[in-house]
């Protein structure tokens, strides 16, 4: 081909200038389009404005935690599909004006994950990632934070505590007596948002990161799983605390758009490995090391 364009156009003559490439077999098919072509200002600017709405919420220290726990746990993602060459948008950071300043941050994948294995790295890349920058963000926290007595007539909200920020408490307060609490120095609020967001995120349900890594270990039983854990959630609204009534409407609203099935692979009916296997053992360690049954209490 000479790749100089003919006047006037004809698609059907091969052509590298024209919107259509010529294939080897004689068909036209769309040309590839370029992997990885982000709009940079657009993802600055949301990262600018959501550095200053948490900074607003709950100072800087607080800010720039949420910002590298979330950055982390998306950048992992993103890496991941680097690795696998799966096309995938920098993240794009959600500022919030209101409560935590923040509705957290996500990146877009671009095409289908073509395998089991591809979706379970890029799945659990992100909540380790993230988990690997909140744990030491949590107990730097913890140990600025401070045990005091709580009076009869507060007027602030009282967040759930999770297995690992009561394990981290415990070391440096040791039980916390009647009539007490822990007041949060703000790198630890952070702490325990990026934990919240951990935990959501591994809900074994549809494409969220727990989707991806049902999906690669049990495949088309991964389904099943889903609707397991939106019926459990319902649960926790209805009989537990509201807070999490909004995730669930979110849950609910994915599952109408989307659907409950995960994507296919082409090697849906090949298992995975065992090593990945024991990661996604740890992933469920992690989960119920990140999880609180009443997130957020008046």
């Amino acid at each position: 081909m000479s790749g100089q364009p003919y006047e006037p156009y004809d698609p059907t003559v091969p052509s590298d200038d024209g919107p259509m490439a010529w294939a080897p077999d004689g068909f036209i098919v769309p040309p590839r389009r370029p992997k990885y072509r982000d709009r940079i200002w657009v993802h600055v600017l949301l990262l600018a404005l959501t550095a200053l709405t948490t900074t607003l919420t709950g100072g800087l220290a607080y800010s720039v935690t949420v910002l590298l726990i979330l950055g982390s746990h998306e950048m992992g993602h993103y890496l991941a599909c680097r690795y696998y060459q799966v096309d995938a948008s920098l993240p794009f950071f959600l500022p919030s004006p209101f409560f935590f300043g923040t509705f957290g941050a996500v990146i877009r994948i671009r095409e289908p994950i073509p395998t089991r294995q591809m979706v379970f790295d890029i799945g659990a890349a992100g909540p380790f990632a993230g988990f690997l920058v909140a744990v030491p963000a949590l107990v730097l926290g913890v140990s600025l934070s401070e045990v005091q007595v709580v009076p009869p007539d507060y007027p602030g909200l009282t967040f759930g505590d999770p297995l690992l920020l009561q394990a981290v408490s415990w070391l440096f307060f040791g039980p916390i007596p009647e009539g007490s609490a822990l007041f949060v120095h703000p790198i630890a609020l952070a702490s325990w948002l990026g934990l919240l967001v951990t935990a959501l995120n591994l809900f074994p349900v549809g494409q969220l990161d727990g989707g991806h890594i049902s999906y690669a270990v049990l495949g088309r039983r991964s389904t099943t799983v889903t609707l397991l854990m939106v019926g459990v959630t319902i649960c926790l609204a209805v009989f537990v605390s509201v807070s999490w009534t909004v995730w669930t409407l979110l849950l609910l609203l994915m599952l109408f758009l989307v659907g409950p099935r995960h994507p296919r692979t082409v090697d849906e009916d090949r298992p995975i490995d065992s090593t990945r296997r024991w990661i996604a053992l740890a992933a469920i360690i992690m989960f119920a090391l990140c999880f609180t049954h009443n997130p957020i209490q008046q």
